[in-house]
């Protein structure tokens, strides 16, 4: 017997004012699924995610984390996931032991064990140097890598990811996706949101593509090929979500990239 969903998701609709931002989504994740969530902006991946993390109140429709209602029991959820955003406004006069620390008491885990684990991950990171300096002479690059630390410090079930790469050095990035790959092996769920399409099409084995607050695609990518006419996920996702005309608005705005140099001449 297969083992229930870990996300649930059913009628989920959102509004800000007179704007609907979510149209109806409804959505299951097995356990151990890495998903990729892809839209354009302004496409509902956002308020979703925000949804699911127990951040936005005021929604319509029924959605459950690990089994947990998120509209009635929000911090339950949050005991059992993680989430990494693509930018935070960390405590830049702490240093990232201090706050992994601070976030670790936040999940009930001591502050040995929390160091204990912080230290190690900051290390495979390529931050042993920098773990007792204050963070506000920290790159964005650095920055990340503490932030993905502090999702995962208390070993979630469910982990949120919003543009996690964000910053990252190239050798950073490919760590960080062998260990995303990885945690879905242990049985960890992954919900990805990012628009560097070549990463969602090589590490999620499931994909869904929301254009205007609901789902357009819902698939595996080997799935979605062979319902479009396309050969990668970027042009796929072009093709479903209307952004198309790509090549004829770089060719204008070279056109008036010349036209304002010819005027300056």
């Amino acid at each position: 017997m297969s083992a229930p969903p870990i996300i649930t998701i059913r009628d989920l609709t959102m509004s800000y004012g007179d704007k609907q931002v979510l149209r109806g989504i409804n959505l299951d994740v097995e356990p151990g699924h890495i998903l990729g969530y892809i839209g354009p902006n302004g496409a509902g991946k956002t308020t979703t995610v925000k949804i699911l993390i127990g951040m936005l109140a005021g929604f319509g429709g029924k959605v459950t984390v690990c089994g947990y209602d998120v509209g009635t029991d929000p911090l339950e959820v949050k005991r059992r996931i993680g989430y990494v955003p693509e930018s935070a406004a960390l405590y830049e006069v702490l240093t990232p032991m201090e706050y992994l620390r601070f976030v670790g008491r936040l999940y009930g885990l001591t502050d040995a064990e929390s160091d204990r684990r912080a230290r190690e991950m900051l290390e495979l990171l390529g931050l042993a140097d920098e773990v007792d300096n204050r963070m506000s002479t920290f790159s964005k690059g650095m920055r990340q890598k503490v932030l993905i630390t502090a999702g995962m410090i208390h070993n979630p079930d469910v982990l949120f990811l919003d543009e996690p790469l964000s910053g990252l050095d190239a050798n950073a990035v490919v760590t960080v996706k062998e260990i995303i790959s990885r945690l879905a092996r242990m049985g960890k769920t992954i919900f990805y949101c990012s628009h560097v399409m070549d990463v969602v099409e090589r590490v999620c084995d499931r994909i869904v593509i929301i254009s205007g607050g609901s789902i357009v695609a819902d698939g595996s990518f080997e799935q979605l090929q062979a319902t479009n006419t396309a050969a990668s996920l970027e042009h796929i996702f072009t093709q479903l979500t209307g952004e198309g005309g790509h090549e004829a608005l770089a060719d204008r705005f070279i056109r008036a990239f010349q036209q304002g140099r010819q005027a300056n001449d």
